[in-house]
């Protein structure tokens, strides 16, 4: 079935649990129509002046492309940064050579379509924090606590001798 987002229907709401430098909107008409996409997930959003739209990041399962429908804005990628405007399509490929991060530097509001794949989990990365966001657990970790596979296991056979001794 095709649903259509009706430009005449759109409702920008700020994303939840923001902090003031990192205020997102996003159109809710897509959640109100109750399309909830399986892989392709996509929101059209608005970056106001002077924000940016998440602390820079990288996916480690997911693609992802943003258009510009209209405004302009600074993207900053491990290149450097960049001027992105009307018209542009900026694709960030799975890794750390993907990471990116919008910051608008003008006076006027950025609209643009951030459309990614979704495989039922994702990791995200933050390069500046050091974190490791779990998706869609909403799980975050420092990513210098990271353990060797085996760390806490050394006492293995301890742990089988106390359940044979219980009885069920």
């Amino acid at each position: 079935m095709a649903t259509i987002l009706k430009s005449s229907e759109r409702e920008f709401q700020e994303d939840p649990n923001k902090i003031d430098s990192f205020r997102l909107f996003s159109d809710v008409s897509r959640i109100r129509k109750g399309v909830n996409p399986k892989y392709l997930n996509f929101d059209l959003r608005r970056l106001n002046p002077d924000k940016y739209c998440s602390a820079y990041h990288f996916h480690r399962h997911a693609e992802e492309l943003f258009m510009i429908i209209s405004g302009s804005a600074t993207l900053r990628t491990p290149s450097g940064l960049e001027i992105v405007e009307n018209g542009d399509l900026i694709f960030f490929e799975a890794g750390d050579t993907g990471a990116h991060q919008l910051y608008n530097h003008t006076t006027e509001p950025c609209i643009y379509l951030d459309i990614r794949t979704f495989a039922g989990f994702d990791v995200c990365e933050y390069p500046d924090s050091n974190k490791i966001f779990i998706v869609p657990t909403y799980e975050i970790f420092g990513k210098d606590s990271q353990l060797n596979y085996f760390d806490g296991e050394e006492n293995v056979r301890e742990k089988w001798a106390k359940i044979k001794d219980t009885k069920h």
